[in-house]
């Protein structure tokens, strides 16, 4: 058995610095099975920071307190997710979601993930204007020696870290 109490679960903020609290209530807990993340985002602030899926993992999003909207599919459709409510995304479905852009809306939310604690990279997905190909495509995305994010372009190859 474990127990952690959210505010002692150290942050993790993500490197395109979208958000200022995540905090990997599953890394603290040990799970091997299911990913738990805890999210506290401003007017604007970003889960992930761009539209991304996730091949090896079905993703389920609480919004505790406030409004988020998701982007869903590569087209975009708009979802409003508000207080109280849980959006499900299933693997390989493109998603992003954020704080809705208001004065006073903050977001407590949570972002659940199966069958592991840990999505594989070479498994995740992100839709990024390609600066070869002139056009938003699918990149593979991994973390590189520095921290930063790394995109592969799976159209031409083209490689750039942000």
């Amino acid at each position: 058995m474990e127990k952690v109490t959210i505010d002692d679960v150290r942050n993790e903020v993500n490197p395109l610095q979208v958000h200022d609290i995540r905090r990997p209530v599953s890394d603290a807990l040990g799970t091997e099975h299911f990913a738990m993340n805890y999210f506290e985002l401003g007017p604007g602030d970003s889960f992930s920071g761009g539209l991304h899926t996730h091949h090896d993992q079905e993703e389920v999003f609480y919004v505790e307190s406030g409004t988020a909207i998701f982007e869903v599919g590569k087209d975009r459709e708009e979802v409003t997710v508000d207080e109280g409510e849980v959006i499900r995304f299933e693997p390989g479905e493109f998603q992003t979601g954020y704080a809705k852009e208001a004065e006073d809306n903050e977001v407590v939310g949570w972002a659940l993930g199966a069958p592991t604690s840990q999505h594989d990279w070479e498994e995740l997905e992100s839709m990024i204007v390609c600066q070869e190909c002139e056009e938003e495509l699918p990149h593979g995305t991994s973390i590189n020696d520095e921290g930063r994010f790394e995109f592969t372009c799976t159209e031409c190859g083209n490689v750039f870290a942000m």
